[in-house]
Formats: structure tokens, sequence, C-alpha cells
């Protein structure tokens, strides 16, 4: 196409169902580069939009524009003159100052950035390390990563690389984490491998505060290769409504993982350049997976609360160690809405017997939509209790618009999202979260409950029994 680099002009001609029906040859060229033939819909996205508003319009525009044709950059000026219904009510096009140049690249902080993105978006293991890569806590979404969760609960402070088995790694010496970022791993309990994702965290990246480890799988599952930690639970007593859990999860987390990841892609332009609205499109897609996978954690979730004799673990669980891990994994959300989260909690002094794990669970939900309900600048406070009852206890008090009584008594079940609202009734998620975080506490023999904070907003309260 070098030959049209310094073309004054080209001319096209549209229908009224946005069909290119001839071109010069500069135009035609570009419509077939960019997936259209001649007829055919007009394939250049950033003219169709603008032949679209000046037919609604009925109005003649000029405009700049450009286009990627697989190559380089194009662009113009292109004006465009709406027909009448006599003439077809189509539009003329004629484009001038054609010009075309070399496709900058992304620059390497915006590439790392949106490669960080779609590794989370895809990582069906996620870990929160110090700076030692000592373990903090550690999540999981795949049902073949159970050992590996429950070894890392075991062992609270393990270093991480002593859970798995580095693929060629020859010696056991301690390695740089810039030498295991994009390496291979494998560990107990899975039959797949593992590429392994070390994101440091903090502003220093030659010293990093800690790290936020990934690993993401390199093949799918293959069903039935494994059961997970409360699949096996109550087996005697298995339903067979339990397709989401044990059948539709694994079958629909990688396609969700990849439209994220194909709409992280698009929106950081990493395909070509895009008008802003199509990247804001993109993200809006991306957006609506992460809601999607979500939806369907509550959903898995939801199952494993509802199975006939479920049960959690009884462990010795620190409430101030767990609440201090739940906030620090949404620092950065806190961080983003401007938002304190303010600890009052003593280590060691609120000794509860449950599952760690879902304890956890419980908290994040409770901080997260502590944050997510109440107004930008304000705090979030974070307490623990031991209680002359037996019992002790941790709560999350926010500064939004509280609960009423009526509202306090459905805040908790199943699909209610009419409790409060978050940014004037925006996200506000499954109405799964309440009712699988009370069904846990429930389970661990404990009570969640709500009520008004002093001064206004909500108070949320985990009580346990506490360890004799």
């Amino acid at each position: 196409m070098d030959r049209h680099e310094n073309l004054l002009g080209a001319c096209g001609l549209t229908d009224a169902r946005d069909h290119l029906l001839s071109a010069d040859e500069a135009l035609a060229e570009l419509q077939e580069r960019c997936g259209g033939d001649v007829p055919g819909t007009l394939a250049i996205p950033e003219l169709l939009a603008l032949v679209q508003q000046s037919r609604r319009m009925g109005l003649k525009l000029a405009r700049n524009f450009t286009a990627f044709d697989g190559e380089s950059l194009v662009s113009g000026f292109v004006r465009i003159h709406p027909l009448g219904e006599a003439e077809g009510g189509g539009c003329e096009l004629l484009v001038e100052n054609w010009q075309r140049s070399a496709l900058a690249a992304p620059g390497s902080r915006e590439l790392a950035e949106t490669m960080d993105a779609i590794d989370r978006a895809t990582a069906e293991v996620s870990a929160r390390l110090d700076a030692q890569q000592r373990v903090q806590v550690l999540s999981t979404l795949a049902t073949d990563a159970a050992e590996l969760q429950a070894a890392a609960l075991a062992q609270p402070g393990i270093p991480w690389s002593d859970l798995v088995e580095l693929a060629a790694v020859s010696h056991h010496q301690s390695l740089h984490w810039r030498l295991l970022d994009g390496t291979l791993c494998r560990f107990a309990g899975s039959r797949r491998n593992w590429r392994i994702r070390l994101i440091p965290l903090g502003p220093d990246v030659h010293s990093p505060a800690g790290f936020e480890l990934l690993l993401i799988a390199e093949e799918p599952l293959v069903a039935g290769a494994s059961q997970g930690p409360d699949e096996g639970a109550g087996s005697g007593d298995a339903s067979p409504t339990r397709l989401i859990g044990s059948a539709l999860t694994p079958v629909l987390r990688q396609p969700i993982a990849r439209i994220i990841a194909n709409a992280e892609t698009i929106r950081a332009r990493l395909a070509g350049p895009l008008r802003d609205e199509y990247s804001e499109y993109a993200g809006t897609i991306a957006s609506a997976g992460q809601h999607l996978s979500a939806m369907l954690d509550d959903l898995a979730d939801l199952e494993v609360v509802e199975t006939p004799g479920f049960a959690t673990a009884r462990e010795p669980v620190d409430l101030a160690d767990a609440a201090t891990r739940a906030a620090g994994i949404l620092g950065v959300r806190a961080q983003n809405r401007d938002t304190v989260l303010e600890m009052v909690a003593a280590s060691g002094e609120t000794i509860a017997i449950a599952e760690f794990r879902r304890v956890l669970q419980i908290l994040i939900n409770l901080i997260g939509n502590a944050i997510a309900y109440s107004p930008a600048g304000s705090t979030v406070r974070i307490a623990t209790e031991r209680m002359a009852s037996g019992q002790v206890a941790v709560s999350v008090a926010d500064e939004g618009p509280g609960v009423t009584p009526e509202q306090a008594s459905r805040i908790f079940d199943k699909f209610e999202r009419l409790g409060r609202d978050s940014d004037g009734g925006k996200d506000k998620g499954s109405g799964l979260g309440l009712f699988i975080s009370r069904r846990l506490a429930e389970a661990m023999g404990g009570t969640l409950t709500v009520t008004s904070a002093e001064g206004g907003g909500a108070l949320f309260r985990l009580e346990l029994p506490a360890q004799q």
C-alpha cells in the first residue's frame, strides 16, 4: 500500500444499509484489509460510525479518521454527504489528505500492566507473599489445587517454592524472583503444568514489599480428574443438582477467562489503534466478564453450603490475623476509593475454632462490601473482641447509609440485592455473598449479624466459638 501513501483523495459510495457499493482503489484496498468486501458492509470502524451518524442525522460531516490496515496506521480527512431516498439513502465519501505511518509499539509499562491483568484473569491459583516470598494467603479456583491450598494452610509462612516442584531447576538454592517469573511448576494433586507469575508489590521493584503469586494452568482440567475439598464432604448425600460446582464451573471458567483476556487486549489497543469509545466498550466487556466469573464463584459456593452434610474444618484461627490479611488483599480497592481501613485488633487475643479460609472468605466479603457502600474518603473500622460468653468476634463498621430494621431482616436472604445500594445502585453483585457468609458462619458454629454502627453506617459482626 505504499503507492497510496501520498494520495490526495479517494472516493466511495454507500447505500442505506451502510454497504460500500463502490470505491477508489485505495479505499477499496483498505476495506479489504479491514476484513470487508466491495460491495459489502463498510468494515472500517471509524468510517462506519461516521457514515451511520451522517445518514441518521441527514447532515454533511467532515472529520478526521484513523484505521489499521494490518501493517500500518492509515489516517485521513473524510467528507460525508448523505443522499436522499431517491438516490438510495446512502452516502458519498471523499477522503482527503491520505496518510500512512508506522504503528507505534505500546510502551513497555503499559504492555506489562496489560499482561498482568490478563494473567490475573486466567490464573486458577493466586497467593499473597511477603517480601521473603512466604505465603500469607493462598486461594484457588481449581479442584486439582485443593492439596496445594491445604498444604499452604497447614504451614503458615512457608516459602511458596517449597509447595511446588519447579521445572528445569536442579538446585534448592534461593533464587531471585525474576529467575522464577514465567517458569513452569507442578504440585501434588494436579497432573497439569502450571506457569508461574510473580508480580512485585510496592513502589520499588528492586526491593518489593511483597509479591502477588499467580499460577496459570497450561492445560484445561479434565473433568473428573480431581475432587475439590468441599465436594467430598457429605459424599453419601451427593446431589445430582450439583451442576455449577461439579460440572459447569470447570467448563465455563476458561471461556470466561478468555473473554476477559481478549477484552483487556482490545481495551489496551495491543491489536492496533482504536477509537476511545471502542476501547471503553472492550473495558465494559471485561468488567461484565469479571462480574460473570464472580457470579459463577458465588453459585458454586452456594451449592457447596447447601449440600447435605456440608461441614467445615475445625482449627485455631487468629481473627486479628485473618482480618489483617483480608484488609491487605483489599488494600488497593480501598486506596482507589480513598477509604481508610482502620484495624483495632491485637494478634493472639481472639483465637476461634473455625476454618481459616472460610473465615477469610467471610471477612473479604464484609470488608469489600463496606468499601463499596461507603462514600469515598471515609473509614472502615475492623475490630476484634473476646466475649464473656465464650465467643470471639470480629466486626466491620462502615460510614455508609446504614440499614433499616426492615433491610436488616432481609439482607442475608438468598439473592437479596435490595438491602443497600452502592454507587447509586451499580455493582450490586449476585445477592449471594451475605447469604453464603451467614451459612458459612453457622457451619462453623457461629453467627453473622448486622446492626447500625455508631454515627451511622452498618456494622456486621461475626461471632465464632473461642479456643478453650
